[in-house]
């Protein structure tokens, strides 16, 4: 760990922390919430060793990467742009994108936006989800779920940071390191994240010292950042009405859990493996489905994960 590099970066505006290991080509990872870089320490080291420049930031609102005050601040446009720019100033023409949770969803907007920029997309956790004309995703969640669904808990600005505040950050880490099982996360207004269970103890793939880190970093800035990406949604929805109905074409992995929150939701299990996420992505050359395996994939099955990253950069 102590020879990964930390730099800050500044990019689109904002002061952006970057963590990097390695040599060319280069390998983006993109994290999902509630995570930060360190959330691809695994795959930092792993691929490195085996040739690879491996760059994973804080992204906008996360760790050491500055955080704007309003939810407007962070649609994927901004995202994009951060990243886009980042690579600008590294003097980086393409990378291997990979991304987890809502680093995930960042990534196939990344594909939409910015397709040259991009040699491949390997994408945990989440797939890629087409437009819905009618529908944003907050009210595809809340006629699917109600109102206690945590994705919906987490759309009033300050509302979700109370509630956090009542909870010791540490513990907090470690519940939400734990439920994003196959049963949908629910989090009633009158209980609040205080009534999510507490492991007993905590899973062979976590430590204390990885919860520590975590937990420091979040006492240090909130999670307003990272909640911003979930407040976003209906203007992310709105702003891309030009890109509806347009697929993905980039060479695609899908990696996910039978365990994951995703992977549960209704429909989507049909839709990977019906053909709808092969139409969506005509480019999707491999998925995987690794039995109990639940979200936080790429810490829980580390080295399994960062096989099927190489195994599939490798053939570019």
């Amino acid at each position: 760990m102590e020879k990964i590099e930390h730099t800050t970066v500044t990019t689109n505006g904002i002061n952006m922390h970057v963590a990097s290991i390695g040599t060319c080509p280069v390998v983006l990872f993109l994290h999902g919430f509630p995570e930060l870089w360190y959330s691809w320490r695994h795959q930092l080291l792993y691929l490195s060793s085996l040739g690879y420049r491996c760059i994973a930031p804080d992204l906008r609102g996360y760790g050491d990467t500055d955080a704007p005050l309003s939810p407007a601040s962070y649609t994927a446009f901004h995202i994009v742009g951060d990243l886009i720019a980042l690579l600008d100033k590294l003097g980086i023409e393409q990378v291997f994108l990979v991304g987890h949770d809502w680093g995930a969803m960042i990534a196939w907007y990344f594909c939409w936006f910015r397709l040259d920029r991009i040699k491949v997309v390997i994408n945990l956790s989440v797939p890629f989800f087409p437009r819905n004309p009618t529908l944003d995703l907050a009210e595809g969640f809340r006629a699917s779920f109600g109102d206690d669904y945590y994705f919906l808990r987490f759309q009033e600005p300050g509302e979700a940071e109370e509630d956090f505040a009542c909870v010791d950050t540490s513990i907090l880490m470690k519940k939400f390191f734990s439920i994003f099982g196959p049963n949908p996360p629910m989090i009633p207004k009158e209980v609040g994240v205080r009534g999510l269970p507490t492991p007993d103890a905590l899973p062979s793939w976590l430590s204390e010292e990885d919860i520590n880190y975590y937990a420091t970093k979040f006492k240090q800035t909130g999670f307003t950042g990272g909640l911003n990406y979930y407040r976003v949604s209906h203007l992310n929805w709105e702003l891309t009405a030009p890109w509806t109905g347009l697929q993905i074409k980039v060479p695609a992995k899908f990696i996910v859990g039978d365990q994951d929150i995703v992977y549960n939701i209704p429909g989507v299990k049909e839709y990977i493996s019906g053909g709808g996420f092969k139409r969506d992505v005509p480019c999707l050359e491999d998925v995987v489905v690794m039995e109990g395996v639940s979200h936080f994939i790429n810490q829980e099955k580390a080295d399994e994960v960062s096989a099927h990253i190489y195994e599939f950069i490798n053939k570019f």
